[in-house]
């Protein structure tokens, strides 16, 4: 495993597990939702494609996405292993919930320096909404991309459950 990207719906825990690994494996970790955001006002990275042809240039690395449409190609070809955080909703929706509830009572700074707020709770982009909507085709995209021949050799990790991701994690040197 040197590069290595960690997949799943919004919420599942690809953040937290890849700074985990990361920090075990002595890989460099790379948070895709930094590299996209890079301003006020959600503002998207135009330099997005660079940034991640340079990072996955590199001999290592972990980055935490499936990828956004313009990356996706690049970091799937790149990677020699997913990690796959394929947790029901049942799991990811309260994660979700909780930690963006977190962030907008804190008015914790995120990516860009930007914030959740309350009015963003009624946008069909904020976290929750995008982690309900988004779930079935999200699934369906990692399932189509760890079975691709384009992407092969790739050695794919697909946890189930959180009590799964953590058995492996107890297991990693």
């Amino acid at each position: 495993m040197e590069r290595i990207l960690v997949v799943g719906s919004t919420g599942a825990g690809k953040s937290t597990l890849a700074r985990v690994v990361g920090e075990r494996l002595g890989v460099p970790y790379h948070e895709m939702d930094a590299l996209y955001f890079n301003g006020p006002d959600w503002a998207v990275n135009q330099g997005l494609t660079e940034d991640v042809r340079r990072l996955t240039s590199e001999p290592r690395w972990i980055i935490d996405s499936i990828g956004s449409p313009e990356v996706r190609d690049l970091l799937w070809e790149k990677a020699d292993t997913v990690l796959w955080l394929d947790y029901p909703r049942r799991v990811i929706m309260p994660r979700v919930l909780r930690r963006s509830l977190r962030r907008t009572v804190t008015r914790e700074s995120v990516f860009g320096g930007n914030r959740e707020t309350w009015a963003g709770w009624f946008s069909r982009e904020h976290p929750a909404w995008w982690a309900w909507s988004q779930y079935a085709g999200r699934r369906h995209e990692i399932e189509r991309r760890t079975g691709d021949p384009r992407f092969a050799p790739l050695t794919t990790r697909r946890f189930g459950q959180p009590a799964d991701t953590e058995a492996w994690l107890a297991s990693l040197h």
